[in-house]
């Protein structure tokens, strides 16, 4: 995330459920542990991940990953008002929209020099109160390619489209007030999410003094129509991003990225905003720990200005004890 989102290409750990599944193959250690917490967009939405990762054999990894991302204590007014037509504040309770996602990731390697490829198979569950709930299923596939410093990835997410059925639960009460407010009654429908392919190269340089540079660069294609992109059509959307990251003896990174977005102003002008993304990292024997800063929004575009993610996460590696032989053995 510090990398401006890239990682289709470089991905090599847990976190592969994720990004591109066919990097689940770069674990070196018997299991590996990840969990990330973000408050993104100033700290309206929670964003929360744990995954889980190991190698099968030399040529297969599996992994499992869960994501929770919600945004709690949203004030409920359905009942602010009493049966005497009262304002009474009481009344008014507290619900979360969230969405959880679980994860099984599979990669293997095939038998061309370099060339690996992995799928997700994921169940979506997405809860707004009591009002509203929907389950889904969806399939992702990847595949990483290296090739001496160079390394290239493709992620189809959603390749099989996936939907997801939503159900609602209002009571009388709650229907005739939207009724008598001029909204419409939500109906059990279905939610469909299109196919998008991201691609991405990437390269490391190694110099002297245990210096070394990795950067990346991913193509993201959104196939739901246009978006606010830097190129935009009414069938695709295209939105580059570029990452480095500049390490030292393996053990402290530090991190940057850039992407775009355009914006709408009140005039009905539009203006191409600039997002930069930074980070550091800190590697303690099998622990590493980071942090990534991410910049969204601008000050004409928003009343409070531009809007930060703060995101930290934590993966550790774990290796099985190794039994020493003793004189009488």
């Amino acid at each position: 995330m510090a990398m401006g989102n890239t990682g289709v290409a470089m991905v090599n750990d847990v976190t592969s459920g994720y990004w591109n599944p066919a990097g689940l193959l770069g674990i070196k250690s018997d299991l590996q542990l990840a969990g990330l917490h973000a408050n993104r967009f100033a700290n309206i939405n929670k964003y929360d991940y744990a995954a889980i990762g190991k190698t099968i054999d030399s040529t297969s990894a599996i992994g499992f990953s869960l994501i929770r991302s919600g945004v709690d204590d949203i004030p409920n007014t359905l009942d602010l008002i009493d049966a005497d037509g009262n304002i009474d504040y009481d009344r008014i309770t507290l619900f979360s929209a969230v969405d959880y996602a679980f994860i099984v990731s599979y990669a293997r390697k095939l038998k061309v020099p370099g060339l690996q490829v992995g799928a997700n198979a994921k169940v979506v569950y997405r809860k707004v109160g009591d009002f509203a709930n929907a389950w889904g299923f969806g399939l992702d596939a990847g595949l990483q390619y290296k090739r001496n410093n160079w390394q290239f990835g493709l992620m189809a997410r959603d390749i099989t489209t996936t939907v997801n059925s939503w159900n609602y639960s209002l009571s009388d009460s709650e229907v005739a007030v939207l009724v008598s407010t001029g909204n419409e009654i939500p109906e059990s429908s279905l939610e469909i999410t299109l196919p998008r392919f991201i691609f991405g190269a990437a390269r490391q340089w190694d110099f002297k003094k245990n210096i070394s540079l990795l950067a990346e660069g991913d193509i993201d294609i959104t196939t739901d129509g246009q978006r606010n992109t830097i190129l935009a059509t009414k069938a695709v959307s295209i939105d580059p991003r570029l990452g480095l990251e500049l390490g030292y003896s393996n053990t402290i990174f530090v991190r940057g990225g850039l992407s775009s977005q355009k914006f709408g102003g009140i005039e009905g002008t539009e203006s191409l905003v600039m997002q930069p993304t930074l980070g550091i990292g800190l590697r303690i024997r099998s622990l590493y720990l980071d942090y990534a800063l991410s910049i969204q929004g601008d000050d004409s575009s928003s009343s409070s200005g531009s809007l930060n993610s703060n995101v930290f996460s934590l993966k550790i590696n774990l290796f099985k004890q190794q039994r020493t032989s003793s004189a009488a053995e």
